[in-house]
């Protein structure tokens, strides 16, 4: 398993375009079959802020997931535009 923490900050007045995308992004993202969980938060504090909490089974569904035509749509396209910072981080569960 592979977890990706990703952190979203928009372009001021951009906020609620993201949100948008990423509503639409949670659906397709849930209906891959390598995608374990795909959650996004945002922000009560900062309302340009959104917090990412992804799941997948392995390298290669993240890999598929990143190669989907959703993927290159709604977040290479429409959401990376609008953000002035972009964070990302990877995981691994740590079992007993």
């Amino acid at each position: 398993m592979i977890v990706l923490v990703a952190r979203y900050v928009t372009r001021p007045g951009m906020a609620d375009r993201v949100e948008a995308a990423v509503r639409e992004m949670i659906t397709l993202s849930r209906q891959e079959e390598g995608c374990l969980r795909y959650e996004v938060n945002r922000s009560v504090e900062r309302e340009n802020e959104f917090l990412l909490y992804e799941v997948y089974r392995d390298e290669a569904a993240l890999e598929a997931h990143r190669q989907s035509p959703h993927f290159r749509r709604i977040v290479q396209e429409t959401i990376v535009p609008l953000l002035e910072q972009r964070e990302r981080q990877f995981y691994r569960p740590v079992t007993p």
